[in-house]
């Protein structure tokens, strides 16, 4: 008898997760759709799914195990897309884009999340 090892994810951590696909998104104009997709994606859209693993790893400092949790994969895939956003940060232009996200993604999240009243 096999199982799929399935860990628990809170909903905060989907959120999050989709936040940084969005935001990749809109930057890149390769949709979260596209990048979520579970079938074999094509290389722009890897590579994009990729800066948003990588964004939530460096942006929320979750670790990697964690990145993996929130999207569905596991840990490996998640060093290796990192290792490759560092790589590429050697590209000016993509340097300045994650600068931005990062940036503006721990600014709209501040350090704590805002209770809303009832």
């Amino acid at each position: 008898m096999s199982r799929t090892y399935r860990v628990p994810v809170t909903e905060a951590d989907r959120i999050r997760a989709g936040l940084a696909l969005h935001l990749v998104a809109a930057c890149t104009g390769i949709s979260a759709e596209q990048m979520a997709g579970t079938d074999r994606l094509p290389p722009p859209a890897c590579r994009a799914r990729w800066l948003a693993f990588y964004l939530a790893h460096v942006a929320y400092g979750w670790p990697l195990e964690r990145v993996g949790h929130a999207y569905g994969v596991n840990r490996a895939t998640v060093a290796g897309a990192c290792r490759w956003a560092e790589d590429a940060r050697d590209r000016p232009a993509l340097d300045a884009l994650l600068d931005r996200l990062e940036d503006f993604t721990r600014t709209l999240l501040g350090d704590a999340p805002v209770v809303l009243p009832r």
